[in-house]
């Protein structure tokens, strides 16, 4: 799809119509202008500004020493190379530890061109996801594997395999979709958690390792290019798309794009039971 074919510009109310008519959309991680420009122009749905940057760019071996102001910097590189695809950006660690921060956060992100900003947890997040749909800021909510959190999780594992904690995550995903969220994230979680999530609930859900069930995929780009950091080990649910790419890096958008939609990937290699 070249930028020229994205008839208006992709929207909450996009995506919204698409889960309603049960058709899959394809999310990827952007961190600056030329990538925005070549996976937005590729027919990708969705660009991530991911606090994965850390890894990714800047060599750290988590997501945790990403400031606010690396955010606000690459949102607004992200910004001028989209091409009509709708811009989440991550509020990075700590950026959101009271509500007042929250806001303070979000509207850096947003006037920095975010469409949408992301946080991480779970129904503790309800009273910051309310405040901020009430003043006219979208809410992702991340759920599941929370890179942020990762010392308290103690490493990269699946979450929710324990029926207690699949209970617990289901009821806090429809208590942050009534808090006001306008998309649920779910990460590494069991293929059957993903699509009672995904069904359950009226707003999309977009699934990294959690099964070909929910709305829409997303991916690091790095990871789907086949280039992920040495020393960062690749995740079951990753694919590198490159190998089937008959022009390039911009192919391989295409491709990635195109595997979602088709319903292709992920694969049952690519979930976790």
């Amino acid at each position: 799809m070249s930028s020229q074919a994205r008839k208006n510009p992709v929207s909450i109310n996009t995506l919204n119509r698409m889960k309603a008519r049960g058709s899959k959309f394809a999310a990827l991680t952007a961190y600056d202008a030329l990538f925005a420009e070549l996976i937005s122009s590729a027919g990708v749905d969705v660009l991530l500004v991911g606090d994965s940057l850390g890894m990714v760019l800047q060599g750290h071996d988590s997501t945790l020493p990403v400031t606010l102001d690396d955010m606000v910097y690459h949102m607004r590189c992200v910004r001028r190379g989209n091409q009509g695809a709708l811009i989440m950006a991550d509020l990075p660690f700590m950026s959101y530890a009271s509500e007042s921060q929250s806001l303070e956060s979000a509207a850096e992100l947003m006037r920095a061109g975010a469409h949408m900003v992301k946080l991480e947890g779970g129904a503790w997040l309800g009273e910051s996801t309310r405040l901020l749909a009430e003043r006219g800021i979208p809410v992702c909510a991340h759920m599941g594997l929370t890179p942020q959190s990762i010392n308290r999780i103690g490493g990269y594992r699946v979450q929710g395999r324990d029926p207690s904690q699949a209970h617990a995550m289901v009821e806090e995903a429809t208590i942050l979709q009534d808090s006001g969220a306008s998309v649920i994230l779910l990460e590494c979680v069991p293929v059957e958690l993903g699509q009672e999530i995904t069904e359950r609930l009226e707003v999309p859900v977009i699934g990294i390792g959690a099964g070909p069930h929910t709305d829409g995929q997303i991916m690091v780009m790095h990871d789907m290019l086949g280039v992920t950091p040495t020393g960062i080990r690749v995740p079951k649910f990753v694919k590198n798309f490159l190998p089937e790419s008959t022009d390039g890096l911009r192919g391989a958008f295409e491709v990635y794009a195109e595997a979602v939609k088709s319903g292709a990937f992920p694969a049952p290699e690519h979930c976790f039971t």
